[in-house]
C-alpha cells in the first residue's frame, strides 16, 4: 500500500512542530509537504519544503499534492495588532489552504481552532473562529475535522509570561472541570497533534468537532 501525502500549514507554530515531527515519523505517510515563510533547517527524506505565505499560495499550487491537510495556523494580539492583518491569519489562509488542498486532491482537513467559536459573536476571535470553521466546512471536504482546545499547555520558545501563569492556573483547576466545563480543560500542545494525526487513521465523519474529551479518547 502506497503512503499518504500530507500538506501542514503552521509548521513552525506550537503545535505545528509537534504535528511535523509526528507525520515524519509516522510509516503511514510517505511525504509530507510544509508551507512556511522562511526554511526550518528541518531535514527528512519524506519532507518536502515550501517557502511560501497567504499572498503566494496560490502560486505554489502546482506543487502541492496531498491526501490530508492540516491546518495549525494562528497568530496573537501581541504579535498581529492590526486587526484585518490578524483575520488574514486567522481566517482567510486556512480558509485559502483547505481550498487549494481539495483542488490537489485532499479528501480530510485537520484544523486547529479554539474552544466556543461563534460566527455570530460580538467577540473579534471568537468570532474570526466561528467564520473560520464555518467557511472551511462550506467547503465540503469528504471529512472535515475540527479541533477545539482551550488552553495550549506545555513549554514554548518564545516567553509568554502571561501565558504560563494560566497554565499553571490550569494545571490547578483542569480537574475541577467537570461535565459540559470539560471543553474547557487545558491540554498539551503534543497531545492536540498526537489526537489530530490518531484521527486521521480514522476519517469517518463528514464534520467532526473535537473538544477536549475527544481529543483525549484520541489518545487511548
Amino acid at each position: 500500500m502506497q503512503g499518504k501525502k500530507a500538506i501542514l500549514f503552521g509548521a513552525s507554530g506550537f503545535v505545528g512542530a509537534y504535528l511535523l515531527e509526528g507525520l515524519l515519523n509516522d510509516p503511514d505517510y510517505a511525504q509530507v509537504t510544509i508551507v512556511v515563510r522562511k526554511n526550518l533547517n528541518v531535514s527528512h527524506p519524506k519532507l518536502k519544503t515550501l517557502i511560501g505565505d497567504y499572498q503566494s499560495l496560490p502560486a505554489l499550487k502546482n506543487e502541492i499534492v496531498a491526501d490530508e491537510v492540516f491546518i495549525a495556523l494562528g497568530t496573537t494580539k501581541k504579535n498581529t495588532p492590526d486587526e484585518k492583518m490578524y483575520y488574514q491569519v486567522d481566517h482567510d489562509y486556512p480558509v485559502l489552504a483547505a481550498q487549494i488542498g481539495k483542488e490537489r486532491g485532499a479528501k480530510s482537513v485537520f484544523l486547529v481552532s479554539a474552544v466556543g467559536p461563534n460566527p455570530d459573536s460580538s467577540i473579534f476571535y471568537i468570532r474570526t473562529k466561528g467564520e473560520t470553521e464555518r467557511d472551511i466546512i462550506a467547503l465540503d471536504l469528504p471529512h472535515t475535522h475540527i479541533f477545539r482546545p482551550s488552553m495550549i499547555m506545555g513549554n514554548r520558545k518564545e516567553s509568554r509570561s502571561m501565558e504560563k501563569t494560566f497554565i499553571n492556573i490550569f494545571s490547578v483547576i483542569n480537574p475541577l472541570l467537570l461535565g459540559g466545563l470539560k471543553k474547557y480543560r487545558g491540554i498539551e500542545g503534543k497531545d492536540i497533534a498526537k489526537a489530530m494525526i490518531a484521527a486521521a487513521k480514522k476519517p469517518a465523519d463528514k464534520v467532526k468537532i473535537y473538544e477536549w474529551e475527544e481529543m483525549v479518547a484520541e489518545l487511548r
